[in-house]
């Protein structure tokens, strides 16, 4: 008898409809509490300064601001518009933070991957073949013997006995065999298996986030530390024109002299040696300005032939003057490399329990329903539907002990990640106090240059007066010279390391990204 249309969609409905229960049902299971440890943040170090003492402001044009905020745009406050753009291209292009961005996008779909243990699994089978038998008696039975095998007669739901294997009147007759099969599989999270497997890849996701925070702190200071680096060889070269120039200076007073017969010719040629050693200190600093300049546009994410726009100067660099100094037990909330750090160790902890759940009994609860028929027609017609219901339990009984010896490597990836989590707070610490202190010293540092610079140039000013009327002799000229010329590369060295030291505080503070308005980015 042939179905009508109606009669075939309302088996179809009927047929999902029970699928459907039984992946509801499946996935009702509840489950026990996940095996292993639970992941708890360590405590902050109990600290009221970075350093034994209580830190003093650096002074000359600079103080600490203990407790205060750091900005996310921590490099504005050099005032420096090019180094702001630049910074922020920088951001915008650079490879390693699309890099990063991908790896967080990585982990996070891994997490959202292993999250569907918790649901039913359900497939849909179709298989449709076409057979003969061969009228030979003895290969018709292995053919019917191999049908039997891969095809069982399946069980009627109207009747609940087995539906005969097609048979043929015509033993080399052609027939077909269709069969349509719903299978729907569920594995109970028992022991938190898959629990701790999302949460050791959800603890990996947020590792990624932080490491690009890391990334991004490494990149602005970078960049900033070029530029500043930039500057300082900017006015070296400056310090060393300046210097020439009063060599040549110099030499044609003392040319005019000989050519009087007041000096001797020693006289002329230990100036022209001067002169000829302060020349050649140009050439290694131009070749350093050179190779700075492609490291800023590298940084910037250029190549090599799309040099920068920007240049620096150490003129054009404001010195902070109000350093933000955050409380010593937020450091760890706000050093990207320390939550980095943390999030390693709650991955590790919830690897512990995925390596105790696998050593546990597991249940694998599935469920088919279809119908088979030699004829599309009457897949949906009566005594041509199957299902079947299975359970299966599975426990480790000997394995060679691996499953022990997983765990046990687990256990010492914890003790390793905690280990390594202590010695990063560790560093941490070491390089605010680092810089806090670098930035006292600097501070004399730069004032002590600044006065042997300005002792160093009212010398030589003084000497090349007494020159030109003959009251002083060479060596003293010679010294005065060298001597202005060391202060002076000094005086620009210290103040480049005081801006460098700054950022370098910035960085070991965390670089403020927690203020940024949209957050700690997904890269999603």
């Amino acid at each position: 008898m042939r179905r009508s249309p109606e009669t075939i969609s309302g088996k179809r409905r009927s047929a999902t409809a029970l699928a459907a229960a039984l992946a509801a049902l499946l996935a009702s299971l509840p489950g026990c509490n996940a095996v292993g440890p639970d992941f708890q943040s360590p405590p902050a170090p109990d600290a009221a300064h970075f350093t034994p003492e209580k830190t003093a402001s650096p002074g000359s044009g600079q103080r600490f601001a203990e407790g205060r905020d750091i900005p996310a745009d921590w490099w504005t406050l050099y005032r420096s518009r090019p180094l702001d753009a630049l910074v922020r291209e920088a951001l915008d292009h650079n490879p390693s933070i699309e890099s990063s961005e991908a790896a967080i996008r990585i982990a996070y779909f891994n997490a959202e991957a292993q999250k569907g243990g918790f649901s039913p699994q359900v497939f849909l089978n179709a298989n449709e073949s076409q057979n003969l038998q061969s009228n030979n008696r003895a290969l018709g039975e292995i053919n019917k013997s191999l049908f039997n095998q891969f095809y069982p007669s399946p069980y009627n739901l109207a009747t609940g006995q087995a539906s005969p294997s097609p048979a043929t009147t015509n033993p080399n007759a052609p027939y077909g065999l269709f069969l349509k099969q719903l299978t729907v599989s569920y594995t109970p999270d028992i022991w938190g298996l898959n629990r701790r497997s999302v949460e050791s890849l959800e603890a990996q996701t947020e590792q990624a986030v932080f490491q690009m925070e890391a990334a991004r702190l490494a990149l602005t200071s970078n960049v900033v530390v070029a530029a500043i680096q930039e500057a300082s060889i900017r006015g070296q070269i400056d310090a060393t024109k300046t210097i020439i120039t009063i060599l040549k200076e110099s030499l044609e007073i003392l040319n005019r002299q000989y050519s009087f017969g007041s000096i001797a010719k020693a006289d002329v040629i230990a100036q022209e040696a001067a002169l000829a050693q302060a020349e050649q200190t140009l050439p290694p600093l131009e070749k350093q300005l050179a190779i700075q300049r492609d490291l800023l546009t590298a940084l910037v994410g250029r190549f090599s032939f799309e040099e920068v726009e920007q240049k620096f100067e150490l003129t054009k660099l404001k010195l902070p003057t109000s350093v933000p100094v955050s409380v010593p037990s937020l450091l760890v909330e706000q050093r990207p490399d320390i939550r980095a750090a943390e999030a390693n160790l709650h991955a590790a902890t919830a690897a512990v329990g995925v390596a105790r759940a696998s050593r546990l009994p597991n249940i694998t609860l599935s469920a088919n329903l279809g119908a088979s028929a030699l004829h599309a027609a009457q897949l949906f017609a009566p005594g041509t539907g199957l299902y079947s219901l299975a359970a299966n339990a599975a426990q480790p009984i000997f394995d060679g002990m691996t499953l022990l010896n997983r765990e046990r490597s687990t256990v010492a990836a914890l003790e390793q990640a905690d280990a390594q989590y202590r010695s990063t707070v560790i560093n941490a610490f070491q390089n605010v106090t680092d810089s806090l202190r670098s930035l006292q010293s600097d501070a004399k540092a730069v004032d002590t240059a600044r006065k042997a610079e300005d002792a160093a140039k009212r010398s030589l000013d003084i000497v090349r007066m007494q020159l030109k009327y003959g009251q002083v002799s060479q060596i003293a000229v010679l010294n005065a010279q060298r001597v202005f010329l060391n202060t002076s590369l000094s005086r620009v060295q210290a103040e480049a390391t005081r801006l460098a030291d700054t950022a370098a505080l910035f960085m070991a503070l965390g670089g403020g990204w927690w203020n940024r308005a949209a957050g700690v980015p997904s890269g999603l």
